[in-house]
């Protein structure tokens, strides 16, 4: 079987992750039955699935027809084998309890015809052992959504020992079909990737704070503010809740020793029932106290350095053991944790040799297990490479990590590749994206450049603030930050070719500035477009108190910016900064489409346009004198002659460039 043979999905429990895997496979267009053990369960999952894509539809993320069309394909069952009748896939999330899992596969073998595949939603149970209850162990794997699955592009596709390529190849298909991005995890291993890397990393900030190395507010305002991760350990302890954590922790401990014995302080919190947002109360009080407020200035090198170590420790203790390369490691914790880099990268960049010593004055201090580096990590030390070092590097490893690029028809086309941080601009983005414009620049195959952002959800939601401030945040660097965004997104405006600004959902504070360097600008009806950075006490930063008022005027760029307010796309039309207004659906390739009409243009004709026009902003003479130079120039090209004979055939003409 492949993906093209699966029309029927059934979903084993209708919780959170139940109910919101079976949304995300009806939206794919599979016809789903969603089943748990009591008629309210059900009913309870499928209400939350109407409400979810009503509010899609009110977003303007789909329209109201598919969101009905969408819960036409869901259908209920409490009897099991009704509910597996028909199924292609079986996607099973019922609580995470091996006991309880078991006893749901053993009935499942008994109903489920014999070619349906079985996939648990399970975070860090064995593959292996699930499937053994079964008598297909070979069609048994892994699909680890990530919560809430609507919004998460993650799904780590796991396999067991007995699981055949076969069905990794079906269910990594099918999570592409539903819109998500799978990262295979080549052995069952405890906590797969994502968990195995975020879980210790919990872990070891609590051990931190218990044993009087440092404060909560230390260990949060090195992680977020140093480290540039989107939340304080302890923040994202509570968000997530703790009791989630730890009971991943248990399991890891019972399978894998001492080395990841939970700390006594998230036993207590387990104990107490303070998990966090959820109860009210976690490491942070949101009901009598402030909830989560973490300092910005008082990060510890000590603490990232251990942290640091602890989370490369087991990035080399995946790769060593061959569960996944660092490129697939990376990705996955970018996607499933929201980390602007991934962890490899961040250990490399901070020194393998360096985290080493780190662990190893740890464990001379203390002799605890957790402290004691794998081989593959002393390996790389001793090498003097990183996880990306020499020749080495995956195959998988892209030319970008922030950007990918493409040439196509003409265009050259830069994604913002950043969905799990809603592509914000970091330092190491705009790195990046300055390298690929000084390439497009110098291709002649490239007529047009298109910038679009990854996913459906944002163009750019701005400015990385939390790892833009982990590189600084004193007068000087804030005065380089500045002149490096304004810099960069110049180089739009330089460029001898048209540029086009593809916009799709936010289009905010740095994203904004970006897109006001593209020559055009196109955005789908339910994107939203501001400058927020008033709200923030801040103006905006990389051209955009200069450029917005060349596109709408002083007036409204004034307005904008004072108001701090978030617009429509039509309302933007109407001010005159965005060109065209486009329906959701298929927006990439009616960006394309609409890029390739500039592509087509004469290209010398547009490359003294854009001078003409560009030193006519500052200076009407200047501007003036090289449109009359230009003009003259024309004449003498290739390009207009193929342009008189096209208009006086009556056919298109095609230029060249000459």
């Amino acid at each position: 079987m492949n993906v093209d043979d699966v029309t029927s999905i059934t979903v084993l429990g209708a919780g959170n992750m139940g109910h919101g895997i079976a949304e995300v496979a009806a939206l794919a267009g599979y016809d789903v039955v969603l089943r748990d053990i009591k008629d309210e369960f059900v009913q309870k999952g499928y209400d939350q699935i109407e409400w979810s894509l009503n509010k899609l539809a009110e977003k303007d993320r789909l329209s109201q027809d598919d969101a009905d069309a969408a819960l036409a394909r869901v259908s209920t069952a409490v009897d099991l084998g009704e509910a597996v009748a028909d199924a292609d896939v079986v996607i099973e999330a019922v609580p995470e309890k091996m006991s309880i899992k078991k006893e749901v596969y053993t009935e499942l073998e008994e109903h489920a015809p014999d070619n349906t595949v079985f996939a648990t939603n399970t975070s860090s149970l064995s593959i292996t052992e699930l499937s053994e209850v079964t008598e297909r162990p070979e069609r048994f794997c892994g699909m680890h959504f990530f919560n809430p699955p609507v919004r998460m592009d993650l799904v780590e596709v796991i396999s067991g020992a007995h699981t055949a390529d076969e069905t990794l190849e079906l269910v990594e298909d099918l999570a592409e079909a539903m819109g998500k991005t799978p990262v295979r995890v080549r052995k069952d291993s405890p906590g797969f990737i994502v968990n195995r890397i975020l879980v210790p990393l919990m872990n070891e900030a609590a051990w931190i704070v218990h044993s009087g190395d440092a404060t909560m507010a230390e260990v949060d305002s090195t992680t977020k503010y140093d480290m540039g991760l989107p939340m304080g350990s302890f923040e994202l302890a509570d968000y997530v809740g703790i009791d989630v954590g730890y009971h991943v922790l248990e399991y890891m401990h019972e399978v894998l020793g001492d080395a990841y014995e939970p700390c006594p302080l998230l036993s207590e919190k387990v104990e107490e029932g303070d998990l966090g947002q959820k109860t009210g109360k976690g490491f942070y009080d949101y009901e009598d106290g402030e909830g989560a407020e973490v300092p910005h200035d008082e990060g510890s090198e000590a603490v990232r350095n251990r942290l640091l170590g602890v989370m490369a420790n087991e990035v080399a203790g995946l790769v060593g053991n061959d569960v996944a390369d660092p490129a697939a490691i990376d990705r996955a914790v970018k996607l499933g944790g929201r980390f602007p880099d991934g962890p490899a990268k961040m250990a490399d960049n901070a020194g393998i040799a360096t985290l080493v010593g780190a662990l190893d004055n740890l464990h001379d201090e203390t002799g605890e297990e957790r402290y004691e580096a794998v081989q593959y990590l002393r390996d790389l030390a001793q090498s003097g490479e990183g996880f990306y070092g020499g020749e080495e590097e995956s195959d998988e490893a892209p030319a970008f990590d922030d950007i990918s690029v493409e040439v196509r028809d003409g265009i050259g086309h830069i994604t913002l590749d950043r969905p799990h941080r809603l592509n914000t601009i970091s330092i190491e983005l705009m790195d990046e994206l300055s390298e690929a414009l000084d390439d497009l620049a110098e291709d002649d195959e490239v007529r047009a450049v298109l910038l679009t952002g990854a996913g459906d959800r944002a163009f750019s939601a701005g400015a990385d603030v939390t790892s833009i401030a982990a590189g600084g945040g004193d007068a000087v660097s804030g005065v380089e930050i500045s002149r490096k965004g304004q810099q960069t997104f110049g180089k739009l405006e330089e460029l001898d070719k048209p540029v086009i600004a593809g916009i799709d959902g936010f289009c905010l504070g740095g994203g904004m500035e970006l897109a006001m360097c593209a020559d055009l600008r196109i955005a789908t009806e339910r994107s939203e477009l501001g400058q927020p950075e008033h709200n923030l006490g801040l103006l905006p930063g990389w051209g955009g108190t200069v450029r917005l008022q060349r596109i709408v005027g002083t007036g409204r760029a004034k307005e904008i910016i004072f108001s701090a307010d978030r617009y429509d796309a039509e309302t933007m039309a109407d001010y005159g900064f965005i060109n065209e207004v486009v329906e959701n659906d298929d927006f990439e390739e009616q960006a394309f489409e609409y890029a390739k009409r500039f592509a087509q243009g004469p290209p010398v004709a547009q490359r003294y346009t854009k001078r003409a026009m560009h030193n006519g902003w500052e200076d009407t003479d200047s501007g003036l004198e090289v449109e009359a130079q230009a003009f003259g120039l024309l004449f003498t090209t290739s390009d207009l002659m193929e342009g008189i004979a096209a208009f006086t055939s009556d056919r298109d003409p095609e230029f060249t460039g000459e």
